[in-house]
């Protein structure tokens, strides 16, 4: 869609978790053109993992409006609204649903938005299969030169266009450099939804850390939580560390934390986690990084990837003191940019991006590589997950797809997802605990 003459774009984000919406509205704002304002409209995908409030706060992102949908209702809007730019801040099969739905959407409309989707953070796991469902988007970001490679790799290998990939990095990066020891000296242990999963290894984890408190006194030592219970994130946790360590009698100078990385790595001195984003940012800013390997360098864990990176250690060796040096070639793959080029990281999808918005005439039709014809035993179970059929078009007796929902249908809607999210987080553990007896 042309600019406009106020150089203002419009940009709509679409996101299923808390995670996503912050890598979403942060990437909306990275990518616009530096001498352009942007409004952002929200939509949250309707799921188990629909940011609450206080989640939606700690991200500090503002949206101009934000709102509660279902993939239907999304594609029912967006053919109403006249956007310049559609960021997708969605799991693979979302993205996939979506695309598949907005090319049935845009096909009687002259013009449409230019279609951006990518990945929240690392990419250690389903690599093929994440990016093969966002195949067909204009951009599709990736977070490091690592990761860019790896991708046209992929499409290039299947046969698929492999243009859209576009090289950025994570957008949540910045804050001021590590300056030195803060009074008093901080230890942040930034911990994950589902990683590792199991009590055992969890309680083990926390009682490193709250032995860790002990054995240094004159520290502060910080659990760094995402959630707080009943919540859900991008995975769900069934085991919240604040549970656990209401059996434990921690010191004085142990504390949980809540509230924005960025915040908290202002005061941080030692960043510990298993293998969290968070340590991307950390290094982004020199802060002294650790990625355990207590509970062994494993797929399973996401630790894998920072094989190479100088970062892997165990508590044992923090508590003799031990800090590890980053290498600094695999942290400028990484897209971490501790170098200074962050400022010049997302030119070349801010070019992209307004070459598409430039380009005289329609913009081409969106062309997934999964069809009916490539995947007819995969694309419509995909679809039919957010009540669309193989034409990207509602499936009968898809929920509101021709009305916005009433005050009633939003409360019974409300109350229906408390009760699944209970179950996920309550009933499901119990249930699975039971049957290991």
């Amino acid at each position: 869609m042309p600019a406009s003459a106020t150089k203002t774009r419009r940009v709509a984000v679409l996101a299923d978790s808390d995670t996503r919406w912050k890598w979403g509205a942060l990437t909306a704002n990275r990518i616009a053109p530096e001498n352009s304002d942007i409004r952002l409209d929200g939509y949250l995908l309707r799921g188990r993992a629909t940011p609450t409030p206080r989640q939606l706060q700690e991200v500090g992102v503002h949206a101009d409006s934000l709102r509660e949908v279902t993939a239907v209702e999304f594609l029912r809007a967006i053919a109403q609204e006249s956007y310049d730019v559609l960021v997708l801040a969605l799991v693979g099969g979302g993205v996939q649903a979506v695309l598949h739905g907005l090319k049935r959407v845009w096909e009687s409309q002259a013009q449409r938005p230019v279609v951006v989707t990518g990945y929240v953070g690392v990419v250690y796991e389903k690599l093929a299969d994440g990016l093969l469902l966002r195949h067909g988007a204009d951009l599709v970001l990736a977070n490091s030169r690592q990761d860019a490679e790896r991708f046209r790799a992929v499409y290039e290998g299947v046969g698929a266009d492999a243009s859209a990939v576009t090289e950025v990095a994570l957008p949540f990066l910045g804050g001021e450099p590590y300056a030195g020891e803060h009074d008093p000296y901080t230890v942040v242990f930034a911990a994950q939804p589902s990683v590792p999963d199991s009590r055992r290894d969890r309680t083990y984890l926390l009682n490193r850390l709250i032995q860790h408190a002990r054995r240094h006194p004159e520290r502060e030592v910080l659990l760094k939580l995402r959630s707080k219970p009943g919540e859900h994130t991008t995975h769900i946790e069934e085991l919240p560390y604040q549970k656990l360590v209401q059996r434990l009698e921690p010191p004085a100078n142990f504390r949980l934390v809540y509230g924005n990385m960025g915040e908290v790595l202002d005061r941080t001195d030692l960043l510990v986690t298993i293998s969290s984003t968070a340590a991307l940012e950390s290094l982004h800013r020199r802060v002294p990084t650790v990625v355990l390997t207590d509970l062994g360098v494993r797929e399973t864990l996401g630790n894998h990837h920072f094989v190479g990176s100088g970062c892997l250690a165990s508590w044992d060796q923090l508590d003799e003191g031990h800090r590890p040096t980053p290498d600094e070639e695999w942290v400028s793959r990484q897209g971490v940019c501790a170098d200074g080029s962050y400022a010049t990281a997302f030119d070349a999808a801010r070019e992209r991006i307004a070459e598409l918005l430039d380009r005289p005439g329609q913009l081409p039709a969106l062309t997934p590589y999964y069809t009916p014809a490539t995947a007819p035993g995969y694309l419509p179970g995909i679809l039919a997950r957010h009540h669309l059929g193989v034409d990207g078009g509602p499936l009968p007796g898809a929920p509101a797809h021709d009305k916005e929902p009433g005050p009633v249908r939003q409360i019974v809607r409300r109350a229906a997802r408390g009760a699944y999210r209970h179950g996920v987080q309550r009933v499901a553990p119990v249930i699975r605990r039971m049957g290991e007896l």
